[in-house]
């Protein structure tokens, strides 16, 4: 019969041939996605084709989930590689933010302490600046008993040239305002007495003192101690002499006391 003229076994090796093909390409993607691990399990699957279906297709199929498996492998570690390189790019993402963050505290923190020091030392500067500038009464807790242009016989000039503070022998007097010493020595009636021009041009005088502690160029502060009072000199007991001048010599003399007041200070 016509049908039947075909050979059965042509149809049945062609079936054969089909399936090895496939499995060979298979096992050739397996080949290549191993980088050759695989590509010698797959290669008798070639060298059978057209020949023995069973065998070759079982190894190369094999291959494929071998293949598969260690394609996973390869996935699972590179996720896990990624995953480690991004916890490290984290942290030092982190430690690199806390060091510019500990780094700029330390700037604000030594700006700070900068400012402050600048403050304080510009707050010291006026405070300095301020008791050089102001101006205290040569004894503390005294008071005058002869007043500016007293009469008597007792001044040459026939009247008094200065004021007479009240002290007992031996008390501090001080510079009243900051100044050159221009004289420090016996002034004749004036006995141990001490001349200091200030930074305004004028000149203060302190007579009758028993002793002295400054000398003549020494620069001295308000309320230094420059000696001690005493009754030396044309005096009639212990107190202290004190003139304001405008000049360096005698008769230049001004009131004492609008003189200490004029510089601030009370009495």
């Amino acid at each position: 019969m016509a049908f039947g003229s075909r050979p059965a076994g042509t149809g049945k090796h062609r079936g054969s041939s089909r399936l090895s093909k496939k499995t060979a390409g298979y096992a050739g993607i397996a080949a290549i996605a191993t980088t050759g691990v695989v590509g010698s399990l797959a290669a008798p699957a070639f060298a059978a084709d057209n020949h023995s279906s069973s065998p070759a297709a079982g190894n190369a199929l094999g291959a494929v989930v071998v293949a598969d498996e260690l394609a996973g492998d390869l996935a699972d570690q590179a996720v896990s590689q990624q995953r480690v390189a991004d916890h490290a790019a984290a942290q030092a993402q982190a430690e690199a933010e806390a060091k510019q963050k500990a780094a700029e505290g330390k700037r604000l923190a030594e700006a700070k302490a900068k400012a402050e020091r600048e403050a304080a030392e510009r707050a010291a500067r006026e405070e300095e600046r301020k008791r050089l500038n102001t101006f205290v009464s040569p004894l503390d807790d005294s008071y005058v008993s002869t007043q500016y242009k007293a009469g008597g016989g007792m001044w040459s000039s026939g009247s008094h040239t200065g004021i007479d503070f009240h002290a007992a022998s031996g008390t501090s007097v001080h510079a009243v305002g900051v100044g050159t010493v221009v004289e420090a020595g016996w002034g004749g009636a004036y006995g141990n007495n001490v001349v200091i021009k200030h930074n305004d041009g004028t000149y203060t005088q302190y007579g009758h003192m028993s002793s002295l502690s400054v000398s003549v160029g020494q620069q001295v502060t308000p309320g230094q101690q420059i000696g001690l009072s005493g009754s030396t000199g044309n005096s009639s007991g212990p107190h202290l002499h004190f003139e304001a001048r405008s000049g360096s010599q005698y008769g230049s003399d001004m009131d004492p006391i609008a003189y200490l007041r004029s510089h601030g200070v009370s009495l």
